[in-house]
């Protein structure tokens, strides 16, 4: 794997907040109670979709259409394909912007010294974040610090699947930039920039962990979250004003907090993520998670670095702003669904075939079936 440009330093405790996610809080602040649209029910929020979804399709004549809108990717990311396609043909430039990686197939018994040689040739050190490779909404991701703890998780993990470990950033700052790019454009847009706050209590000196989250809305999902596993001591009482992180993932599953950073899309972003999505064979739709330390450089388009890399299946996540209603949470969107529809026309008249709705169902059936197996998140 080629070299790849150093990243910051890791803390030694990965859960010791350094610093208050401050513009975050200020754009939305960590009180608000999750909006309408976070507490509607999956199945509601699917119907208006849908139908978009449906009437699109007859607009269209392709219910699949968005399985061509990256042409290079399973299903053109729309659901079923591996971090791994992401990460391994990405060229140099993007490959600098990313976080160090590697692939561990599962299936077979590892010794602790043959797992540090293929962390050590990827230039990988503990701690570090160990995911699957087909995954969805933080699922199976996990934080190690040590040997055993690796070796445990891939025990646990599906056999023959494989698991990506990946360096753990130490960066406070996380964003989900949505990036598009119509075919014959000689460059790409930003369409959105949410920043995401990791699940977290502050602490007041008297209450424990447990009181402190029940007292708070947004933190009360991290116990309802299936599938996660806290690492926390519900009965300790931090000091007061101590920030304890409650979880590795920041999804709104099990509490996370996204504000709509759109304030943040400057030419200098665009410009550097562009040089990133055109370094991808064929990507032009999708959001890429970057973690970051400043908010003034990541505007500016410097240090900042990937993470993960989402495609036809990408959430406008800026949607789930407390600060956003309803009607103009869907209206991103189905904006959304309107470009990946565009692009994938726009790929089929090039002679590329969208899959078929069989192959795209058993692609889904097999993630979630995946899904359901992966060992739970922290």
């Amino acid at each position: 794997m080629p070299y790849l440009l150093a990243q910051p330093e890791v803390a030694p405790d990965p859960y010791n907040q350094q610093a208050v996610h401050a513009a975050v809080d200020a754009l939305t602040p960590r009180a608000a109670r999750p909006s309408l649209l976070e507490r509607m029910p999956k199945w509601l929020i699917c119907i208006p979709l849908t139908l978009q979804w449906l009437w699109l399709a007859l607009r269209y004549q392709s219910l699949t259409l968005p399985t061509v809108a990256n042409p290079a990717l399973t299903a053109g990311g729309l659901v079923g394909e591996g971090k791994l396609e992401y990460f391994e043909s990405m060229g140099p430039i993007a490959l600098s912007a990313t976080a160090p990686y590697c692939a561990i197939p599962t299936g077979r018994m590892y010794t602790g010294q043959q797992i540090q040689n293929i962390m050590n040739h990827a230039g990988l050190s503990f701690p570090v974040i160990a995911k699957p490779d087909v995954g969805l909404c933080g699922h199976g991701v996990r934080l190690v610090a040590t040997i055993r703890e690796l070796l445990d998780y891939l025990t646990a993990f599906p056999r023959h699947e494989t698991v990506v470990l990946q360096q753990y950033l130490a960066q406070e700052g996380e964003a989900g930039i949505f990036y598009v790019r119509y075919p014959g454009a000689d460059t790409g847009a930003i369409i959105g920039l949410a920043l995401r706050s990791f699940p977290r209590i502050t602490g007041d000196g008297q209450r424990s962990i447990a009181q402190l989250i029940a007292a708070d809305p947004r933190a009360q999902r991290l116990l309802r979250s299936t599938r996660h596993q806290s690492s926390y001591d519900p009965k300790r009482i931090p000091a007061v004003n101590e920030m304890v992180r409650l979880a590795t993932i920041g999804s709104t599953r099990v509490g996370g907090l996204y504000a709509d950073g759109g304030q943040y899309i400057t030419p200098e972003l665009t410009s550097a993520i562009d040089a990133i999505a055109k370094d991808m064979p064929m990507f032009y739709f999708g959001r890429f998670d970057v973690r970051f330390d400043s908010l003034r450089e990541l505007a500016a388009g410097r240090a900042f670095s990937i993470m993960e890399i989402n495609g036809a299946g990408s959430e406008a996540i800026q949607a789930w702003d407390p600060n956003t209603g309803v009607i103009a949470g869907f209206a991103m969107i189905f904006k959304k669904q309107r470009i990946l529809f565009a692009i994938g026309n726009a790929f089929r008249l090039r002679g590329f075939k969208p899959l078929g709705v069989l192959a795209l169902a058993r692609l889904n059936q097999r993630q979630n079936r995946l899904i359901a197996r992966y060992p739970p998140s922290n």
